[in-house]
């Protein structure tokens, strides 16, 4: 099956260009095209091989979103002339990104369960286990790492060492909380719950946007509502939809994306099993049936609708 796992093109009137984990980014002035690939990352280390109809999945259900969300904080999106494409504002990006977690899992479980009880400053109570509900959503932020590892970082640090203003930064504070309580009720509406998800903000002028993806499989972890309790209750593993069992996959076969450590391979059956698991994420998020692009001359669709957007 094909895949999109680069862009690379040139246009007349671009000024820039940035290649992540997962998007490239075309730079038009003050606009951008951020294009969706089907790379796919893990321990902030992209995967040999591509995912199909990730990157569409990706771009559609951020699109979803920000559009379910822009009554509460401004966001960065203007259009999304393809499927895997999304245009809109460029913004100065916070370095920091802002994590909040209604349950204990992933990360944060990880760090509780080897003795850790305070995670980026916030304290967490003792006996819990792992996916119990928290006694209230936590924000335990990030550095915005360009190359390697993002890294928890405290409100208290962010400050101090001037990276967010107080004043920017509690307004941060407010839009993650309101927008996790958002994600929070559309997830309730499908049978989902949102465990955790990221945020990421911008600024342009004296406004602060919205930026990149939301409550996507990429960005956010979610668990099926039914049977969650009982699972709970039993000490069994949650069913979940977010990329965690790619992470668990890759630890299960020795890698965390330490030194020294090589990523297992990536067969075909292991790439189709992960393509199917993020379209059965979006129609379970959005409630609609995905419809499968075509990949026939893909690149040539996404730079032809992206110069007629421009």
């Amino acid at each position: 099956m094909k895949a999109l796992k680069n862009t690379n093109f040139q246009f007349p009137n671009q000024t820039n260009f940035y290649s992540g984990k997962v998007r490239d980014i075309y730079f038009f002035g003050d606009k951008l095209a951020m294009v969706a690939t089907d790379r796919i990352s893990a321990f902030d280390v992209i995967l040999p091989e591509a995912i199909p109809y990730k990157g569409q999945v990706l771009n559609q259900i951020a699109a979803t979103n920000l559009n379910a969300t822009k009554d509460i904080c401004p966001n960065w999106l203007e259009s999304t002339p393809d499927p895997n494409v999304a245009i809109g504002i460029q913004c100065e990006t916070y370095p920091v990104e802002m994590v909040i977690r209604g349950y204990l899992a992933g990360h944060a479980w990880r760090e509780y369960h080897v003795g850790k009880r305070t995670l980026c400053g916030v304290s967490l109570p003792e006996g819990l286990k792992e996916n119990d509900k928290l006694p209230e959503p936590i924000i335990t932020p990030t550095t915005k790492a360009h190359e390697g590892h993002d890294e928890d970082i405290s409100k208290e640090e962010i400050i101090s060492k001037g990276l967010v203003s107080k004043e920017e930064y509690e307004q941060l504070e407010k839009y993650t909380f309101a927008l996790f309580e958002r994600g929070t009720q559309l997830a309730k509406d499908k049978g989902l719950i949102l465990v955790d998800t990221k945020y990421e903000f911008g600024r342009k002028g004296n406004t602060i946007y919205l930026i990149d993806e939301i409550h996507t499989p990429d960005s956010s972890r979610y668990f099926y509502m039914d049977g969650y309790e009982d699972r709970q209750k039993r000490n069994e593993p949650q069913k979940q939809l977010s990329k965690e069992f790619v992470r668990q996959w890759l630890i299960s076969n020795g890698f965390q994306g330490k030194d020294g450590q090589q990523v297992p391979e990536m067969t075909e059956s292991v790439v189709n099993s992960i393509s199917d698991r993020y379209l059965e994420l979006y129609e379970k998020v959005t409630g609609e049936k995905f419809i499968k692009q075509d990949y026939y001359n893909v690149e040539e669709r996404i730079k032809n609708n992206i110069i007629s957007a421009i």
